[in-house]
């Protein structure tokens, strides 16, 4: 009977171990794909306190929706701060493409997560 109940807590603290590794993952900064056709892909961005998107880039526009406000600091590959933005949640707002060769992060400075839409065009000219 001992046994059966020694196995039965190691089930369980398996599964509670498995569930705080599964509950970590979530908490990474994260891009979580929503909708795309051939003229826009639309992502969330998830943005945790201390946590970056890795490096990456936008060869076309976007709007950026906030969720619920905050602060994303763009950051170079050297950790140099490029950009700030003041989010208010519901607002949106315009981003040019990226300039050629360049490389960003966003860095969320603030203490909680950052969530934005972003609706990426396909193209800079739209079709006729």
């Amino acid at each position: 009977m001992t046994i059966k109940w020694i196995g039965a807590v190691a089930v369980i603290g398996s599964v509670f171990a498995a569930g705080v590794v599964v509950g970590q993952q979530n908490a990474a900064s994260r891009r979580e794909p929503q909708f795309e056709n051939s003229e826009v892909q639309v992502w969330k961005s998830i943005v945790m306190p201390k946590q970056p998107l890795s490096l990456h880039r936008h060869d076309h526009g976007r709007a950026l929706v906030s969720l619920n406000g905050g602060t994303l600091n763009v950051v170079d590959g050297n950790g140099k701060v490029m950009d700030v933005y003041k989010l208010e949640a519901g607002k949106a707002m315009w981003l040019e493409a990226d300039k050629a060769g360049t490389q960003h992060a966003d860095v969320n400075p603030g203490t909680a997560p950052v969530e934005v839409i972003v609706v990426q065009l396909k193209n800079d000219k739209p079709k006729m």
